[in-house]
């Protein structure tokens, strides 16, 4: 019998439980039948994060930004490109920490970018700074799986 993981739908807040062995079968929501995994970072709001992120099994990184910081700019296609490598094995998620406050005050946001991996809705690790795919990529894997 296969592990059951609970992954939280990014479209609707659904919690949806499925066998392990299903992730890589491009799930869909049963509530809203959109997927579960996009390959595209999921958008987080000071609404939905304790739902995604506490809701979800599988390890989610969360990159905090703002829109008027340079590093957070450049480290965005590098993020979205992990995106598409690591799902469904990871979520990746951005908080826009301007936009919400709620949140990135509960969190300790105090630089940006700052990445913070999650597992059961706990953080597990959290670094401060822009960094390369391949060294982004070591961390997450280090980071998500302790």
């Amino acid at each position: 019998m296969s592990e059951l993981l609970h992954i939280a739908c990014p479209a609707c807040g659904a919690k949806n439980r499925l066998p392990a062995e299903r992730l890589e079968q491009h799930p869909n929501c049963g509530r809203c039948g959109k997927p579960l995994f996009t390959a595209h970072p999921v958008t987080l709001t000071d609404a939905n994060f304790a739902s995604i992120v506490e809701g979800t099994d599988v390890p989610i990184v969360v990159d905090c930004w703002a829109t008027w910081c340079g590093p957070c700019q450049m480290f965005a296609p590098v993020f979205e490109q992990a995106a598409r490598t690591l799902e469904p094995r990871y979520r990746l998620a951005k908080l826009d920490t301007d936009a919400n406050p709620q949140t990135a005050a509960r969190l300790g946001i105090r630089s940006i970018p700052t990445l913070i991996a999650f597992k059961h809705g706990k953080e597990q690790k959290r670094v401060s700074g822009a960094m390369p795919l391949k060294q982004f990529m070591q961390w997450v894997e280090q980071a998500a799986d302790r």
